[in-house]
């Protein structure tokens, strides 16, 4: 569906409104975008109506809603690098993001049915995950390269993870090489849903998924869904991700929500992802947590048999420990170019948590 009609912004929640303007004086303050890339501020006549959330149009009305948060951060005028981890909390533009890349966001319309996009040769992990305005993460690059890509709707956000495993300052400066000549800009406006609305929606399908263990399987084209409300679930836990897919792109799994006040363990057979493993604390929300830290096998320390503990709320001493500040939370296995023995289902750490 082409976007065609913009939303009121004064019909936002304001709380939401506070969050994009909290990560907005970030991103400024940070660096993170040009002056061009100013806030879009938008309305239409109090009296238009918004297009009403269903089962079959909710992936469309979550994409849309982070496709504005990002709009609104001058995305489909220009390339917003991130030059910090993400923001904590929903001050964050998009749930469940990753804690161990910067991120680079570009809005564009397709020219011909196609996106063209590069990514630079860097001696930092560095992918592209092209998603469609159905949610769909069409097409998961990493190696670097000149490409062109089909996509099934007329607009799509081009999601640039840069890894931070050398550092910040080596994730910013492999930023810098981004090019963006290949884009058209300056056309997506923002659609006419209710954002309170699709929020609701999101907090009911979230809470659906709290007692027991989610595996995501993102479907890369709406051709692919099998299962409309599982769809619906992987987006409204965790928007943009990638279809699995073994060395290439990633594999997501949430445990359940987990008591902070316990110490939690889990051990699993090192995971051997191509580009690295990552496992992060999200609170109910599926909000990344102020001051908690993930653990990634950049860093992990492995046991003596060669399989991995991750540790939660057990103590500064225990093996790969993540505090949680005190937060119930729940975490999320990324596999950055799985392995096969994950795609086959043979490593599970969020099946295996007990108390340490």
């Amino acid at each position: 569906m082409k976007s065609t009609t913009t939303a009121t912004n004064t019909r936002m929640s304001s709380n939401l409104k506070k969050s994009l303007v909290a990560l907005a004086i970030v991103t400024v303050l940070s660096a993170c975008s040009a002056s061009t890339n100013e806030a879009e501020n938008t309305t239409v006549g109090a009296d238009e109506p918004f297009t009403t959330v269903t089962e079959a149009n909710f992936a469309h009305s979550e994409t849309a809603r982070n496709f504005r948060n990002w709009t609104m951060l001058g995305a489909n005028k220009d390339i917003v690098h991130m030059k910090q981890l993400p923001a904590r909390g929903k001050a964050a533009p998009t749930v469940q993001m990753n804690d161990d890349t910067l991120y680079s966001i570009v809005i564009a319309e397709a020219v011909d049915g196609k996106i063209n996009f590069s990514i630079p040769k860097s001696d930092v992990y560095m992918a592209v995950q092209v998603v469609n305005e159905g949610g769909h993460g069409e097409h998961y690059v990493v190696a670097s390269g000149d490409y062109s890509v089909a996509i099934e709707s007329d607009f799509a956000m081009l999601i640039y993870r840069t890894g931070t495993e050398k550092g910040l300052d080596a994730a910013r400066h492999a930023q810098t090489f981004i090019e963006t000549d290949s884009f058209k800009f300056g056309t997506y406006e923002i659609q006419d849903y209710d954002y309170e609305e699709v929020e609701a929606w999101v907090s009911r399908l979230t809470k659906e998924t709290s007692g027991a263990a989610f595996e995501y399987t993102f479907p890369r084209t709406s051709k692919d869904i099998t299962d409309r409300h599982q769809w619906n679930l992987e987006n409204a836990n965790g928007w943009g991700g990638s279809s699995p897919e073994v060395n290439v792109a990633n594999k997501y799994t949430n445990s359940v929500m987990l008591d902070s006040g316990k110490c939690l363990i889990t051990t699993f057979e090192n995971p051997e992802s191509k580009y690295f493993t990552s496992v992060t604390a999200y609170s109910q929300d599926r909000y990344l947590i102020e001051g908690v830290k993930n653990v990634n096998s950049h860093t992990w320390k492995e046991n003596i048999n060669g399989s991995v503990t991750v540790s939660f709320n057990c103590g500064q001493t225990a093996i790969n420990n993540i505090d949680t500040k005190g937060n119930d939370f729940t975490f999320t296995m990324r596999y950055y170019g799985l392995s096969q023995k994950v795609m086959d289902g043979k490593i599970n750490p969020e099946k295996t948590v007990k108390e340490g």
